[in-house]
């Protein structure tokens, strides 16, 4: 039987967990990891109380907005002096920085209070898909990706190819063309 010191370490324990946000909506991935961050998987959560675990994201360069949302969604930021307003488009803010867009993304969904920066510190933004080797270390688990990732057709085989269901069949008489 484990003592009790070791129960409340294993529990009050922060743990590394890792995502791959390769084809994944930045707004689905802030979905998930915003209440691990938090802590609210834990037993023990408490909205003042910092027990939130790391979280480190992988191939942030590679996430996929749906429809025409890299032309249409707009990132507004403002420096506070006089016309220090800005808008930008969310592909000119990935073209800058790989990692912007889901940072904005996780930052957004953490409550407002004065531990979100906090939480954030224990955000891991990576924009590729090596990771160094003080953080890999850490890592114990990894979180499933919110979106399954289609495959190209490429990526079929030809028996997969031959075996995929029929919409219509093409009329073999020469005169119906």
């Amino acid at each position: 039987m484990a003592s009790r010191a070791a129960q409340q370490w294993g529990t009050f324990a922060r743990v590394w967990y890792l995502l791959d946000a390769n084809q994944q909506p930045p707004g689905r991935i802030a979905a998930m990891v915003s209440p691990i961050l938090q802590g609210k998987h834990k037993p023990i959560y408490h909205p003042l109380s910092d027990v939130g675990d790391h979280v480190v994201i992988i191939n942030t360069r590679k996430i996929a907005f749906s429809g025409e949302k890299w032309d249409r969604k707009i990132y507004y930021h403002h420096t506070g002096y006089p016309r220090g307003f800005s808008a930008t488009k969310a592909k000119d803010v990935h073209l800058i920085d790989p990692t912007k867009i889901v940072h904005k993304a996780i930052y957004g969904m953490l409550p407002k209070t004065l531990t979100r920066r906090t939480m954030m510190q224990r955000l891991h933004l990576i924009p590729g898909q090596t990771i160094p080797e003080d953080i890999k270390a850490n890592i114990v688990e990894q979180i499933v990706a919110p979106r399954e990732i289609p495959k190209r057709l490429d990526q079929y085989t030809q028996e997969e190819l031959e075996n995929f269901p029929k919409l219509w069949h093409p009329v073999e008489d020469p005169d119906l063309r």
